[in-house]
């Protein structure tokens, strides 16, 4: 065999290598997230449960605690500092730019869903809880409640979803 030929041939294998692992890596599933420290499962359960106990609460712009109505970015803070020991503070924008994006298919009890209901990218935050549906505290005249993310207002008004347990 001449040097040209086993050239030849190893240019053929090296580019049926190549395809071959194009082809295969177009194929494969999205990697699923990692699974949760025992840590961050427990935290995951506490933020839930807690924001149970707040349901029927009532609504206040600005309100930050249950005793004065919570707003949706309120009650996340309520909930995450109390369940979680965990500092997120702001209006559902300012909490909109922290933490860890990620996929909604991904999503996780205690991870956090945003929509835009005013008008403007995250004026609307709320904890998904699973199960496709998530706790908030919606506008004036409401009390802290759970709504199904495919409920058709919600579904056509979701933008992103965040977590800041990891």
């Amino acid at each position: 065999m001449t040097f040209t030929t086993a050239l030849l041939r190893l240019r053929a294998t090296l580019l049926s290598m190549a395809v071959a692992l194009l082809i295969t890596a177009c194929g494969t599933a999205p990697l699923a997230p990692p699974p949760d420290t025992p840590e961050v499962a427990s935290k995951r359960d506490d933020i839930i449960f807690f924001s149970i106990s707040l349901l029927d609460t009532g609504y206040r712009f600005g309100g930050k605690n249950p005793e004065a109505g919570l707003d949706c970015s309120g009650m996340v803070s309520y909930v995450f500092r109390e369940a979680a020991g965990l500092r997120v503070t702001g209006s559902a924008a300012d909490i909109a730019k922290r933490g860890r994006e990620i996929e909604k298919r991904d999503l996780r009890p205690g991870d956090l869903v945003f929509f835009n209901t005013l008008g403007r990218s995250f004026s609307h935050v709320g904890i998904y809880i699973g199960d496709g549906k998530f706790i908030h505290a919606p506008s004036s005249r409401g009390k802290v409640r759970i709504e199904r993310m495919d409920n058709r207002y919600f579904a056509k008004r979701f933008e992103m979803a965040r977590t800041y347990l990891y």
